[in-house]
């Protein structure tokens, strides 16, 4: 088959995911061509993986001291160039169009009709989920961000639905035994003074801290400062005790396959964070605070350590599922990798 595979290049799960399902389909012997949009800046680990591939500017939104700004993203949104893209792309030789929550390629799909799959996290929330429901518009805009016919969706629960398990990348491994004083911070959306200032007073923990933008790592006493790295990132995740993060699928999968402690604040105005958070509240997985809160942060680096939920391989499962032509039949697939 020729395939159109759609990225969203706004978070780093999509691009690991992405890339491990591409290289199957193309180890099974079909043409796949990649479409990205979102964050343009982006730079790609293993851009090989990807070729042939082209970016476009797709939809995305502003973030700033952790909360989506609503103004800011309506200003720079260019929904003309967006339609233009959709209407003037060329895809009558796809047989197929697989969406990691790109907005573009669902599009092009539906224009064409060209039967697509959407993979992610994103999709569970076409069934019954735990969501938000102070935030109606929220939970609409995220359905329809990047709509297919066959929504594969991933999650820590299947609540009773075709929703897999989530996908943990090869390179997420663990220690027998964690360093419980250690432990892996990542807020990409607050100031290093906000998070700086937080974490000073808890001197019997060692913080390591991932900041988008820095290049040199430092240190400050019980803060140690790290420039984003994804192997050194994942080396400090394998022995730390804990996570404090905001509430992203991918990160959060990873803590809960490795059966580290984690303590979520989601993003304000971002639904999908909000609807992590409740779906980690009410599963019993995580502790969650809606703001950089010293006394939740306190209570949660008393606990002990959850056991791990080591989730199976997904990832080769539904390049399988995708090679084999078994679209109409995700239940099948689901109950197979939850067994």
């Amino acid at each position: 088959m020729k395939i159109l595979y759609g990225v969203q290049t706004t978070g780093n799960g999509h691009l690991v995911r992405s890339a491990a399902i591409i290289s199957a389909l193309r180890e099974m012997g079909h043409s796949v061509f990649t479409l990205m949009s979102g964050d343009q800046g982006k730079t790609l680990s293993r851009p090989e993986v990807y070729q042939p591939y082209e970016f476009r500017p797709g939809l995305t939104f502003i973030t700033r001291n952790g909360r989506i700004r609503y103004l800011e993203t309506m200003r720079q949104l260019r929904l003309i160039r967006f339609y233009r893209d959709v209407r003037s792309f060329s895809a009558q030789d796809f047989d197929l169009a697989v969406t990691d929550y790109e907005p573009l390629t669902a599009r092009i799909a539906r224009r064409n009709q060209i039967p697509s799959i959407g993979v992610g996290h994103l999709y569970a929330f076409a069934h019954r989920v735990p969501l938000p429901k102070n935030d109606p518009l929220g939970v609409t805009i995220m359905r329809r961000f990047a709509p297919t016919d066959i929504p594969l969706g991933l999650h820590w629960h299947h609540f009773g639905s075709p929703i897999l398990p989530p996908t943990i990348p090869q390179d997420v491994y663990g220690k027998e035994l964690p360093l419980e004083s250690k432990i892996l911070v990542y807020f990409p959306f607050e100031s290093p003074e906000r998070i700086g200032e937080f974490l000073r007073p808890f001197r019997e923990f060692t913080f390591h801290i991932y900041t988008p933008g820095l290049s040199t790592p430092s240190e400050e006493g019980h803060l140690l400062w790290r420039p984003v790295s994804r192997r050194n990132f994942v080396d400090d995740l394998a022995d730390c005790g804990g996570v404090m993060c905001n509430a992203g699928f991918s990160l959060l999968s990873e803590a809960l396959h490795l059966g580290r402690k984690i303590l979520a604040k989601p993003l304000s105005g971002q639904v999908e964070q909000k609807a992590n958070a409740l779906a980690l509240h009410r599963l019993g997985l995580g502790s969650v605070m809606s703001r950089l809160d010293r006394d939740a942060t306190r209570e949660w680096l008393r606990l002990d350590p959850p056991q791990p939920r080591n989730y199976p391989e997904v990832l080769p499962r539904v390049a399988e599922w995708i090679h084999e032509g078994l679209w109409d039949r995700p239940q099948e697939l689901a109950d197979r990798l939850w067994a």
